[in-house]
């Protein structure tokens, strides 16, 4: 039999907060992250915008000397990890480390080390590419570093399966848990991409939105207007437990995870299948996992990267999944305000739709102005509404075909 799981913990890093209370706040105002890119000049690209966390500064957390040895992806993950940690209440001096472990997901990891390092080798030669080059750009650099900082020796591994990759690695958590491999799991996805290269490559694929006339408006999921996502970056971090070690230790439980489902296209390296059929797959596989009916889940927190292929095929997979059901259905997509953060996404709208749960408020979809009509279900336009949310889905899809869903809800006995 299946052990039930629980969350504990939440942590963030996002353009729009680096607080998971504040930035909840700030997502119910309808506020943005989005904004001219601040990281690197942008003279001659065809994209000068982002999520980017241009203010970026966690020396209250990582030493200077220790930030030198990682990228920033890694330490988006230590900031949004210790800070679920710090939620959670958990003291690992009185866990057996063995039965705690680190699953994380990353879609692309230490861009931004690769590139200061070719720059090297071809200006400065072999010789002059650091001896750190390895360990700071490899993906699972991120979860090996949360490992140590906590001494976790349990099951230590990162997903990398593109934008699915914090999703999937939240699956591979919960299971790990369900099937006693370990008691706490600390999970979700960091990405660092905003680079001149990871720039230019998602805009040469057009790819990104190009409206650099109006950053905070051009993430506009579901909206006839819109034109490609807004890269972005971050870390989601989730802390779960075994449902009676979390009780044992009068932790403060926030909801519980129920279920989780994953599939494959088998079709385009980038583009989705235009039915939804492997995003269809996707959900049904978490709903018959968590043991729960389409007409049970009461908010979707989407995928909705703003893209004009992948918003309507997920459109068209939440119909076939849920039927008439799907039109009382509250879906949103945070990716309006906090753009793409590709393998961190699904951490951050996990987060997010454990915040939907706690408070009874869907966040809204900003930016969706004039609806598409090949989109017509409700997803929360412009402001946020309240809502009994019991059960909340969120899905994430990426590149390669990579289907990923997960359903948590309130905690019942």
């Amino acid at each position: 039999m299946k052990r039930r799981v629980v969350v504990t913990g939440l942590g963030v890093v996002t353009s729009l907060s680096c607080r998971v209370d504040d930035l909840w706040e700030r997502v119910l105002r309808g506020e943005s992250g989005i904004h001219e890119l601040r990281l690197f000049p942008t003279e001659g690209y065809k994209v000068r915008f982002a999520g980017d966390v241009y203010d970026w500064d966690p020396v209250d957390y990582v030493p200077a000397k220790e930030l030198k040895r990682i990228d920033r992806f890694t330490q988006f993950a230590l900031v949004a990890g210790t800070d679920a940690v710090t939620h959670s209440g958990l003291d690992f001096e009185k866990e057996d480390t063995f039965r705690c472990g680190v699953i994380l997901g990353s879609g692309i990891g230490g861009l931004q080390e690769i590139e200061t390092q070719v720059e090297r080798l071809l200006h400065k030669g072999p010789d002059r590419v650091s001896a750190l080059t390895i360990p700071k750009l490899m993906l699972n650099a991120a979860g090996g570093n949360l490992s140590i900082k906590y001494g976790m020796r349990g099951p230590n591994y990162t997903v990398a399966t593109a934008c699915a990759s914090a999703t999937n690695a939240i699956g591979d958590a919960l299971k790990a848990i369900q099937y006693d491999d370990a008691d706490v799991m600390i999970t979700g996805g960091t990405e660092a991409a905003i680079t001149p290269m990871g720039i230019s490559g998602f805009a040469n694929m057009r790819a990104l939105s190009e409206r650099n006339d109006d950053p905070p408006r051009a993430s506009r999921p579901f909206d006839r207007d819109r034109d490609g996502f807004v890269l972005s970056e971050g870390a989601g971090i989730l802390v779960f437990e075994e449902l009676e070690h979390a009780r044992r230790r009068g932790a403060n439980i926030l909801c519980e995870v129920l279920g989780f489902g994953a599939s494959g296209d088998a079709g385009h390296i980038t583009q989705p299948d235009e039915a939804g059929t492997g995003a269809a797959r996707a959900m049904t596989s978490a709903l018959r996992d968590a043991g729960v009916a389409p007409s049970d889940v009461h908010y979707i927190n989407a995928h909705g990267t703003s893209t004009p292929l992948g918003d309507k095929a997920e459109t068209q997979a939440i119909k076939s999944v849920y039927g008439s059901h799907a039109y009382n259905l509250s879906i949103s997509s945070t990716k309006s305000q906090l753009g793409h953060s590709l393998g961190a996404s699904g951490g951050i709208e996990l987060v997010l739709s454990v915040k939907s749960l706690l408070t009874g408020v869907v966040p809204p979809t900003i930016n969706l102005e004039n609806p598409d009509p090949a989109c017509d279900l409700d997803y929360t336009p412009l402001v946020p509404r309240e809502r009994d949310v019991q059960i909340a889905m969120s899905n994430s899809f990426g590149f390669g075909g990579h289907n990923a869903s997960v359903v948590v809800g309130k905690l019942r006995d």
